[in-house]
Parts: C-alpha cells; sequence; structure tokens
C-alpha cells in the first residue's frame, strides 16, 4: 500500500477517524489497533511476509526480558548469549532474504575465476526482498543492543513492543526509530492536538507533492536517460546523474517527511531524517543531514563500539571506512553500493581536510562552492548506487567524456525541461529559506485560516494538475522500499 495511492488515502482516513474517535483514549485498545492496522498496511503488499516482522518482534521481546534478568544477575556470559541469539535471529533472517544469492554469486564467480567449477549456482534462492526489512531489523534490534547496554530498559507490554516494531507510517522505509524514542509513546495516552494535526497534515501533503510532482517527474527522465547506456553523451550523462541525485533525495525525503506527518496527525513524534543535506559544506555535515536515523544508528552500534577515534588516525580512517562500506551494503546486496559506499568514506577522509574545509575560508563565496562541491561529488558516487552492475556504471562515467545534452533523448520537451528547472529552483529556494528561517513553516500555519488553506489549496491543485500519473509512470513505489 502506497501512500501516494487512493487506496492509502482511504486507508489512512479510516484510521484517523477511529484512532481518534474510538481507541485513543485507552491506551491498550489503541496499541492493539495501531498493530492490526499496521499489519494490514504491511500484509496488504504480501500477507506471508508477516511472518518475518512477526518472528524479528517476537524474539527482541522475550530475548529484551531475558537480557534484564541476566543484568540483574549480574551475568555477563549470558547477557551476551541473549545478545549473540538476537543478532543471530535478525541478521539471519536479513541476511538470507537479501544478501544470501550475492554471496553465493560471488563465490561462484571467484571460482570460476579460479578455474574451478561449483555448484552453488544450484543453491540460488528465487524469492522477493521483503519491503522494509532492512529498516524493521535496525530498529528492532536496537531494543536488545540498548537494553544490553543498560541503557533500556525492557517493557513487558507485548502489544506495545509489536506496535512498536510495526508503526505503519515508518515501516517500510523509517526513519528507524530507537525504542527509547519512540517506545514510551505507546505506554501513555495522546491528546488530540489541532496544532500538530495541522502541522502534520501540511508536512505530509508537501512530502506528497515533492514525490508526485518533481521525484516522479524526474523518474521518467533519470529512466529514459539512463535506459540509453553509452549513447549519452557527456551533457546527457551529467545532467542525468544530477538529477538522479535530486530524484534520490526528494523521493526519500516525501517519505520521511510524509511518516512523520501522518505519525503527528496521531499524535506520535518521529524524528528528522534529512535536513537539507544539499546544502552541507563537508560530507561530515552531509552525513548528519542525510538519513539521519541511519547514519545515527551506524554511529552508535558500529563506528563506536569498533572503536570509533579513541586509537589514533589510522584505526579512526579503518573505523570510518568499515561504517561505510557496510553501510553500502546495507542499501543493496551488489558490489556497487559497497563501492559507492567507500566512495563516500574516502570524500569523508580526504576531501574534507583537503579540499572542502580550506574553501570555507573564502569569503562570500566559500559556503557556496563548499555546497556545490558536495552535491557534485555525491552526485557522482551515485551513479553506482543508480546504474545496473559494474558496466552500467562504466558506461555512465565514460558517456561524461564526450558529446553534449540531448534532451530528446532525455525524454524532455523544452516546456518540461523548463518546469523541472522551475520545479528545482524553486525547492532549493524553499531549502535556502528553511536553513536561514526555521521557522518560517511554523509562521506560515499561525498566520491565520485563510492563508493556510490557500497552501493547502496550491498544494494540492499541484498535486492533482501536476502529478506524474498512468501508464507513463513505469514504476511508482518509493525508491528505498527496494532496501
Amino acid at each position: 500500500m502506497l501512500f501516494n495511492s487512493i487506496t492509502f488515502l482511504v486507508f489512512f482516513a479510516l484510521v484517523f477517524a477511529t484512532y481518534w474517535g474510538a481507541m485513543a483514549q485507552h491506551v491498550k485498545r489503541r496499541n492493539a489497533f495501531i498493530l492490526l492496522v499496521s499489519y494490514v498496511f504491511y500484509g496488504w503488499w504480501d500477507w506471508r511476509f508477516l511472518s518475518l516482522i512477526f518472528v524479528s518482534s517476537l524474539g527482541d521481546y522475550l530475548i529484551g526480558l531475558q537480557l534484564a534478568k541476566a543484568s540483574e544477575g549480574d551475568k555477563s556470559s549470558a547477557k551476551k548469549g541473549w545478545l549473540a541469539l538476537s543478532l543471530l535471529i535478525n541478521l539471519g533472517i536479513l541476511g538470507t532474504f537479501k544478501y544470501l544469492n550475492f554471496f553465493l554469486d560471488s563465490l561462484q564467480n571467484s571460482l570460476q575465476a579460479l578455474g574451478l567449477e561449483s555448484g552453488i549456482s544450484g543453491l540460488h534462492l528465487d524469492w522477493v526482498l521483503p519491503v522494509g526489512i532492512s529498516f524493521y531489523t535496525f530498529q528492532t534490534l536496537s531494543y536488545t543492543l540498548d537494553i544490553g547496554r543498560g541503557q533500556l530498559k525492557p517493557t513487558r507490554d507485548p502489544i506495545a513492543f509489536f506496535a512498536f516494531v510495526s508503526f505503519f507510517p515508518q515501516l517500510v522505509a523509517g526513519p528507524i526509530e530507537r525504542a527509547k524514542d519512540l517506545l514510551p509513546q505507546f505506554s501513555t495516552e495522546p491528546q488530540f492536538d489541532p496544532a500538530a494535526v495541522r502541522s502534520g497534515f501540511l508536512l505530509a501533503l508537501w512530502g506528497l507533492f515533492k514525490k508526485v510532482v518533481i521525484a516522479d517527474r524526474l523518474a521518467l527522465v533519470v529512466d529514459s536517460t539512463y535506459a540509453a547506456g553509452g549513447e549519452m553523451g557527456s551533457g546527457t550523462a551529467a545532467l542525468a546523474t544530477l538529477l538522479f541525485a535530486f530524484q534520490l533525495y526528494l523521493d526519500f525525503s516525501a517519505y520521511s517527511e510524509m511518516a512523520i506527518g501522518l505519525a503527528r496527525m496521531l499524535g506520535i513524534r518521529l524524528s528528522t531524517n534529512f535536513k537539507r543535506p544539499y546544502l552541507a559544506r563537508t560530507f561530515g555535515e552531509f552525513w548528519s543531514r542525510w538519513h539521519i536515523s541511519l547514519s545515527t544508528w551506524f554511529r552508535d552500534y558500529l563506528y563506536i563500539p569498533l572503536g570509533g577515534n579513541r586509537h589514533g588516525t589510522a584505526r579512526t580512517w579503518l573505523n570510518i571506512m568499515l561504517v561505510f562500506l557496510v553501510s553500502g551494503l546495507w542499501h543493496g546486496a551488489s558490489w556497487n553500493f559497497v563501492i559507492w559506499g567507500g566512495l563516500n568514506g574516502a570524500f569523508l577522509l580526504l576531501l574534507d581536510p583537503l579540499v572542502l574545509r580550506p574553501l570555507g575560508r573564502l569569503a562570500y563565496v566559500g559556503r557556496p562552492l563548499q555546497a556545490i562541491l558536495v552535491t557534485v561529488c555525491w552526485a557522482l558516487s551515485l551513479v553506482f548506487f543508480r546504474a545496473q552492475g559494474w558496466t552500467g556504471a562504466e558506461q555512465i562515467y565514460l558517456s561524461l567524456a564526450s558529446g553534449g545534452i540531448d534532451f530528446e533523448l532525455m525524454g524532455m520537451s523544452p516546456s518540461e525541461s523548463r518546469l523541472l528547472g522551475g520545479l528545482l529552483v524553486g525547492m532549493m529556494g524553499i531549502e535556502i529559506l528553511q536553513e536561514s528561517r526555521p521557522k518560517a513553516a511554523e509562521w506560515l500555519l499561525y498566520r491565520g485560516t485563510l492563508v493556510r488553506w490557500l497552501v493547502y489549496w496550491a498544494l494540492g491543485m499541484g498535486i492533482i494538475l501536476g502529478g506524474s500519473y498512468g501508464l507513463n509512470i513505469a514504476d511508482s513505489k518509493f525508491i528505498y522500499f527496494q532496501f
């Protein structure tokens, strides 16, 4: 069930009315209702994969209780054993469904390169990757890890815990919430707040506008261009690469904003996942603004346990590269994603101190140059993120060295190119305004009923009249659903 569908619109309207009309005033009833509608939401795609989220939830709920007992008795070996079991269940399910075929194929290719025959191809499993499995696996895994560290007490309410894991607005593409922030909200009765409903509705509407009016329109152009492969010239390849960077950002941030807005309308607070990353001055700052819930997850549960920056420069660099390589693999079972992660690790370690920070010392032009360079380098790395395999990425990079811009190949008429340009300039103008005036949206909400409804009307008309729909849209799913 997609956020950008009529089905979801009807679904959420019914959920919202029932939630505030009959469920929110009773905590246990509210949690059972959230769990039910979340399972309906996820099962709408394929009910069979509900078993996976159920097993993850049940396993970590029970393990959390055992970890608390082990902590009370100061049984460190038992605690390590329960944590290992949690890792085995969660990463075992994730690894089997997402990475088994990748590792089998990599092993087979390695053996063939050595001239050895193997029967590994017969072990290849033909199944669909469950939507959102990487997101909810990390969310439930952080629960047991925090209990093991003594930073969280386990809940004894299974319905609340299952609702925390499966909460439908952020289930399939985040933000990846921590139990210490989200789980307590399932233990208190929410209060209906008209201001929160208004701001949540505006945020969700803005996210939907970004998705169907801008991101899906960009998808048509990018898909058409990348399908041409080596036939495109340098200008075409460069423009398509830059446009994909904006498509990815607008598509993913749109989902996050819709999730945060919808949850806010239900009285639930979710964490911010994006903070205008294309205005970042360094790659260190970029990763504090892009997919924040994942970046902080890797920081807290991988980088710091590896030693962080506590063991000298060489070890710090190694830890950073390991985090980026694992982050690349988290995004997809392909060496392309691993290379993409490695490139961004190298950008952080090399470009930040050698180029980006010195640029910042330039008066007036320093910050714009930094932001442009970060965005361009990030866009170039995304060739590995978007292309199909090494050969596809190689074709794009080689295309950057020849020819001009072919708008016909990109599927853009002059009017469409002007519209896209205007939308992107307008979007970046809004981001710059938000950067300099963080409370601009809040100001808008309190300008009065007329102004607020004019904004609702403008966004709604933009979605209805300017959205990309119909047979020309090959796939209107959010990009991060595949991870």
